[in-house]
């Protein structure tokens, strides 16, 4: 999702002269096809909402999105994005950031995961992870606990190594 793959294929987050273009391209063709193997109305709008959302590798709000989709002389209502967006999040496509109020594109929408993130305080960056061991250690933990999960999102927020240097 929003991260760019090294050689070894551990997440990092995208370089400088990182193709961004790409990312959408290959994100919304996707979710056209993703949807429409699974029987979803990806309509005009709920793509543009996506490829908002995936014009960085920065989360966005909800009102930046309307602000967007504004100046392109759309206008549409709040309710109508969140409901985008809603549609855009069952479908495993876009995960929300609940310490940042935004939302990122879903790297990997084909296989139903559970969030990992690192996210960049000073550029706002985000990569996300999908990693296996993590989860499962979190699951045993919370099966420990007693408890039942209904949703998990691990965000960590830090410098990525770009703003470190």
């Amino acid at each position: 999702m929003n991260s760019a793959d090294a050689d070894n294929d551990s997440p990092v987050f995208p370089p400088e002269n990182h193709d961004h273009r790409h990312c959408v391209d290959e994100a919304l063709a996707n979710a056209e096809r993703l949807c429409r193997e699974r029987g979803l109305r990806l309509t005009a709008r709920r793509r543009r909402v996506l490829e908002l959302v995936w014009n960085s590798h920065q989360p966005v709000g909800a009102y930046d999105i309307l602000e967007a989709m504004s100046d392109e002389g759309r206008r549409p209502a709040p309710p109508t994005v969140y409901r985008a967006l809603d549609f855009l999040m069952d479908a495993g496509l876009v995960h929300r950031l609940d310490s940042l109020n935004a939302f990122v594109g879903c790297r990997d929408p084909e296989h139903p995961h559970a969030g990992q993130f690192l996210i960049c305080r000073r550029c706002r960056s985000v990569a996300e992870l999908d990693d296996a061991e993590l989860q499962r250690a979190v699951n045993a933990k919370v099966a420990e606990a007693g408890f039942r999960a209904e949703t998990q999102m691990l965000e960590i927020q830090g410098v990525c190594s770009r703003c470190r240097d």
